[in-house]
Formats: structure tokens, C-alpha cells, sequence
């Protein structure tokens, strides 16, 4: 089954001073993904982005994901619209790479057996990790009564303290 913004695109190498790209989802492809991320609407998804070539065989590429998106406040179920422009960096590795184990590195996406890649799996990934977790309408709150308070602190508990309850008193 294809996800809902597949894109999918065979490893070439660009020229060394790279490619200019853009890719746009259709009105139904941001039906499906706003279904897929659980939120309102996807009124728009795009990606403008540089092409390059990577060390070892792979693609560099670099960009900025724009989209907007509805999802509903955390407090008063209104929509709330969030407009995002977001850079992004993605290495492509060859058939032969090794993922990188550097957590702050780009993230990497890796080619099929057919020397293929998704992009627009990778873009909606980008876009998920993007959506703010707990939208908010301007002016929203809690009503009264209904606040979290915070926990009182408690003193740090000692961590031998059941053993030494278990030893008794000191002879």
C-alpha cells in the first residue's frame, strides 16, 4: 500500500552544483494525511528544495516544508490554523550506506532493492513531527477552578531509607 503522499524517486546523481525542486500534495493527498495525523484539515503542502550530491553516492537534500494546517484547541475544540515554513535537511543513502548513528545528523532515508527512495513518505514525516502537539486559540483558557496546580515538592526521599527501617535500632 502506497502512503498517502508517496513520491517515490530513483537515486541519480545531480549536478555537483545540485537541482532546484519542488513538490505539492493534491487536495485529496492532504485529505489523507490529515486523516492519517488525526487533525482537521491540510489545507496545503509543499516543499521547495536543493538537490546535491552526498558523499559516498548519496543525495543531499536541503529545503524548507511549507504548510497549513487545522487542527482543534486544546481547551475550547475551536480550529485552530497553523501555518508552518520549516527548513529540512535529508541525506539519501545509497543501496551500500550505512545509516549514521549521530543523533543530531540529518535524517536519512534509505533506497529500496530498485534504487528508489520516497520522498513524499519522508516530507509527511517531516510535517508530522512538525504539527504542534497542543494547538491553542488565541485567548483560550481554562475556566476557573479547573487549573492544574502544581504538586507540592516533596524532600528528596532517601534511597536506603526501607533498609535501614529493616536493620532496626542501633545497638
Amino acid at each position: 500500500m502506497l502512503p498517502e503522499f508517496s513520491r517515490r524517486q530513483l537515486l541519480t546523481e545531480p549536478p555537483q552544483a545540485g537541482v532546484e525542486e519542488v513538490l505539492e500534495a493534491t487536495p485529496l493527498e492532504c485529505a489523507a494525511l490529515a486523516g492519517r495525523f488525526g487533525i482537521e484539515a491540510l489545507r496545503h503542502l509543499s516543499a521547495r528544495f536543493t538537490r546535491k550530491p552526498y558523499p559516498g553516492g548519496g543525495l543531499l537534500l536541503t529545503g524548507r516544508i511549507r504548510a497549513e494546517a487545522v487542527q482543534l484547541c486544546v481547551v475550547s475544540l475551536e480550529p485552530v490554523t497553523e501555518h508552518l515554513d520549516k527548513p529540512f535537511t535529508l541525506v539519501v543513502l545509497p543501496p551500500d550506506g550505512t545509516p549514521s548513528e549521530d543523533p543530531d545528523g540529518p535524517d536519512e532515508i534509505e533506497v529500496d532493492a530498485t534504487g528508489h527512495f520516497d520522498l513524499g513518505e519522508a516530507l509527511a514525516e517531516e510535517l508530522s513531527l512538525s504539527l504542534n502537539p497542543y494547538p491553542r486559540a488565541a485567548g483560550a483558557h481554562l475556566p476557573a477552578g479547573l487549573e492544574l496546580e502544581a504538586a507540592p515538592e516533596e524532600a528528596p526521599r532517601n534511597p536506603f531509607a526501607k533498609l535501614t527501617a529493616l536493620r532496626g535500632p542501633k545497638a
